[in-house]
């Protein structure tokens, strides 16, 4: 049981640090590449950071354990809005743009549906299906870029202008590192899950929407956490709600075309998706109740709160 923790544990420290160098060696391959600030911001970063999660579910799906690549997903969009939104929200107010209610929320909720209904249709996410979730994602990217380009002020801190004089060999160097370490974390990862699950007595989906969920969402929340503590606004709610996007549309979407996904977990489609979609859900009436475009504290203790009950009952039932 140590050695099955202890693979969890260094699986998630590669995941983090395989995913930092992605991300450096993916903006300075871009800058390289011309291509603008903007479009690596919104299309190279947002890839890169939910490379662990993707990993993850590609190694699970192959070794034939669809429940962490499903689990990972649905855990992992309950904890971006639950617990880092939450604690992000505890820590400092943080406004809401209309951009949220205009096109970012409705994306996020929509593919949430969608995702239901696929798995709920036959219990597994097929290759077409996986293509479909792709294909909307690469729909979402072009008119997330065509919005940006009205609103020319946008801002990107995630995107570090230092990288632009990164040196071929640096990228290279930071590709083959990011690269092995995504590999050998969700290998170690997987395994260590697994082994934890069967001496638990619990099924893998209850460890992939707690433990390997929260561990893949924790860059996320040190990273809201930190410009939260900072008052820096740069972590906001379209980040967190770009990533469960993502979540959905890239990370099952590619797991699903290299490998068919099963629903093995029944507990899944009972209870868990149905978290998920009601915390897609309940940001709209936040956003709305006094003060209204504000997520203050109260807001954000409700829904920690609530991420709180969710894991509870997981571990309960």
């Amino acid at each position: 049981m140590i050695l099955s923790v202890f693979y969890v544990l260094i699986g998630l420290v590669l995941l983090v640090v395989g995913g930092e160098f992605l991300v450096r060696s993916s903006v300075a391959l871009s800058f390289r590449l011309k291509l603008s600030k903007m479009v690596i911001g919104l299309t190279v970063v947002s890839f890169a950071t939910s490379a662990p999660e993707l990993l993850v579910s590609i190694q699970a799906a192959l070794d034939g354990l669809s429940d962490i690549s499903l689990g990972n997903v649905v855990g992992s969009n309950i904890a971006n809005i639950g617990l880092v939104l939450g604690i992000t929200a505890i820590i400092g107010p943080l406004a809401i743009d209309k951009d949220f209610y205009k096109f970012n929320w409705p994306v996020m909720v929509l593919l949430s549906l969608v995702l239901y209904f696929f798995l709920n249709n036959d219990g597994v996410l097929t290759q077409l299906e996986g293509v479909i979730l792709f294909a909307s994602l690469l729909t979402y990217l072009f008119l997330l870029i065509r919005r940006s380009r009205k609103f020319a002020d946008l801002t990107l801190e995630e995107v570090d202008d230092s990288l632009q004089k990164t040196s071929n060999f640096k990228i290279f160097v930071w590709l083959l590192i990011g690269a092995g370490a995504l590999y050998f974390g969700s290998e170690l990862l997987v395994k260590g899950a697994e082994n934890i699950a069967l001496k638990l007595g619990v099924s893998e989906g209850v460890i992939a929407v707690t433990l390997i969920a929260v561990g893949t969402s924790v860059p996320e929340l040190a990273a809201s956490v930190i410009a939260a503590l900072k008052q820096e606004k740069a972590i906001s709610l379209g980040n967190l709600i770009g990533s469960n996007i993502f979540n959905i549309a890239s990370v099952l979407g590619i797991t699903a075309m290299i490998q068919p996904i099963a629903v093995k977990d029944e507990a899944l489609l009972s209870i868990n998706i149905y978290w998920m979609l009601a915390f897609a859900v309940i940001l709209l009436p936040l956003a709305f109740i006094p003060k209204k475009m504000i997520l203050n504290r109260p807001k954000g203790l409700l829904i920690f709160v609530g991420y709180c009950v969710f894991v509870a009952l997981v571990f309960i039932k």
